[in-house]
């Protein structure tokens, strides 16, 4: 059984990403990534760091917008402001937002062509349509994990369970994509097990602490557990119960240290991306 080492796959992403900005920088453009903070939120001051010390080292700049719990239109006003700003190229809004405000609405005033999180309804629906668009950069983890790995996906039974329009439905959009053959389980799903015991591969998205045990994987399978759950001591569990599938299966991604990692590095990949169009 193999874990994936994410921060691996991380790293190689990130090098291609800062040999990607140096000419872009020699031409006159520095990639940059605005990132508004809605709400008062340690977890969500944590990440922003995260992600903006990951960017240092790529010399792509990130411009942090706390708004402090913002109004609806507030937010929405500084979005579209961004939007029209020429010297951004990437933006996203951090969760969670301000109450009675949605995603949905949030994402509809970032511009598509800077939506490198994959946060616009219309993003959705031009990965849907096989057209271009930036994909949520958690989904886009899934499938760059597996090609890295060199798991063929032409052909392989998929399951995804989560249908969440940030993870679930755009995976299993990219896994299309890619020409495998995906099924969808989701809080409604009958006899969860019956369906994921069938999956070669087994991408779990749905948000609950170790959900998915041994009885869920198929020998040999390969699992990327894109959970994130944190525990009473403050440590962090994927979706999956690590510890029992191990003996079955051939490899999972751990949490932390598998997802997380690319997610931030294709995050990046996209704002040179948007700096580059």
């Amino acid at each position: 059984m193999t874990l994936i080492d994410g921060r691996a796959i991380s790293k190689a992403i990130l090098e291609a990403v800062t040999a990607d900005v140096a000419p872009l920088r020699a031409a006159g453009t520095t990639p940059t990534l605005a990132i508004v903070v809605p709400t008062d939120d340690e977890a969500t001051a944590w990440y922003v760091r995260s992600i903006a010390r990951t960017a240092a080292k790529a010399e792509i700049v990130v411009r942090q917008i706390d708004l402090h719990e913002a109004t609806a239109d507030e937010l929405t006003a500084e979005l579209d402001a961004l939007s029209a700003d020429e010297g951004v190229h990437g933006i996203i809004c951090q969760t969670p937002l301000p109450k009675g405000v949605t995603l949905d609405q949030v994402g509809q005033h970032i511009a598509v062509a800077k939506d490198v999180d994959g946060a616009n309804p219309q993003s959705l629906g031009r990965l849907a349509a096989g057209l271009p668009a930036f994909a949520p950069a958690t989904a886009q983890a899934v499938v760059e994990i597996l090609q890295r790995e060199q798991v063929p996906l032409s052909g392989t039974d998929v399951v995804v369970v989560g249908r969440s329009n940030v993870v679930g439905k755009p995976a299993a959009l990219l896994l299309l994509a890619e020409n495998a053959t995906v099924t969808i389980c989701h809080s409604r799903t009958r006899d969860l097990a019956t369906h994921t015991r069938q999956a070669d591969v087994l991408v779990a998205a749905v948000g609950r602490a170790r959900m998915l045990g041994a009885e869920h994987v198929k020998p040999g399978a390969i699992v990327i557990d894109v959970g994130t759950n944190p525990t009473e001591d403050g440590q962090l569990v994927g979706d999956v119960d690590t510890e029992a599938v191990e003996p079955v299966v051939s490899a999972v991604t751990p949490v932390p240290g598998g997802v997380g990692p690319v997610t931030t590095a294709l995050l990046l990949r996209n704002v040179v991306a948007a700096a580059r169009a």
